[in-house]
């Protein structure tokens, strides 16, 4: 990989007066020269997106400066990068579905006649447009809707149960990566870390990230279990009471 600096300040978000800020203090190292064009490569690009995102964590640039001399010094900054790429990739890889308009209708009829529950479903992240008239969007998703859809529930209904089961997963996710940046990234990150006990936090993050999603499933099927027990027994009171009342009237 060979980016000139306008193309790398593409590629990062940051401008290219930032990226020569960074190098006259230190950040980062000086690109290639050819002739008199300077050209930057995936280590370069690697190093802008951690001092990002340590910057968004709130991190000043002298910290980021001295975590990144200290981890020089005692290791090779290049695990550090892929430490911080093994952190911030994708942790699930959901498989998509491509619907059209016509799919759509197809599998809520609600939504013939009405393209503002397609907007709203776009507007709230559950669809994604990809072109005109196209979308894209997690199957599991598009299933779980579609099968309360038929149920004969309302395409609004299901929009309030997604906010709500994100806003729960949004606290779950949380939760478990603040644990994990606390233990795990800041004491790297602030140069507490012994660099040689990288790859040892690496593969435990790793194989964390295999069961974080996992680990979620038996908490949920037992809490499914027990609301489900309390709906029955509720329902079944109702039709106790409904009985009594009915034997209760003239001539009971």
């Amino acid at each position: 990989m060979e980016l000139r600096i306008d193309e790398l300040a593409l590629r990062t978000g940051i401008t290219s007066r930032n990226i020569r800020a960074y190098q006259q203090r230190g950040l980062l190292p000086a690109p290639r020269l050819r002739g008199r064009t300077g050209f930057y490569g995936e280590d370069h690009l690697r190093r802008l997106e951690l001092i990002r995102d340590l910057q968004q964590r709130g991190f000043s640039l002298e910290a980021i400066r001295q975590t990144l001399a200290a981890w020089t010094r005692g290791g090779d900054i290049s695990d550090l990068i892929g430490f911080h790429r093994i952190f911030t990739e994708p942790w699930t890889q959901e498989p998509s579905v491509d619907l059209d308009l016509a799919r759509l209708a197809e599998l809520f009829p609600e939504a013939i006649g009405q393209p503002e529950l397609i907007a709203e479903a776009v507007r709230r992240g559950v669809l994604a447009e990809t072109a005109p008239g196209r979308f894209e969007a997690p199957a599991v998703l598009i299933e779980a809707g579609a099968q309360l859809a038929q149920a004969g529930i309302p395409m609004a209904e299901i929009f309030d149960l997604v906010e709500r089961v994100r806003a729960a997963a949004a606290e779950i996710a949380r939760t478990f990566v603040d644990l994990v940046t606390r233990r795990l990234i800041d004491p790297i990150a602030e140069g507490a870390a012994d660099p040689e006990d990288v790859h040892h936090i690496a593969e435990t993050i790793q194989r964390l990230r295999t069961v974080a999603v996992e680990v979620v499933r038996p908490f949920l099927g037992q809490e499914l279990r027990l609301a489900t027990e309390r709906a029955l027994e509720a329902f079944r009171q109702r039709t106790e009471a409904g009985l009594e009342s009915g034997s209760a009237g003239p001539g009971g």
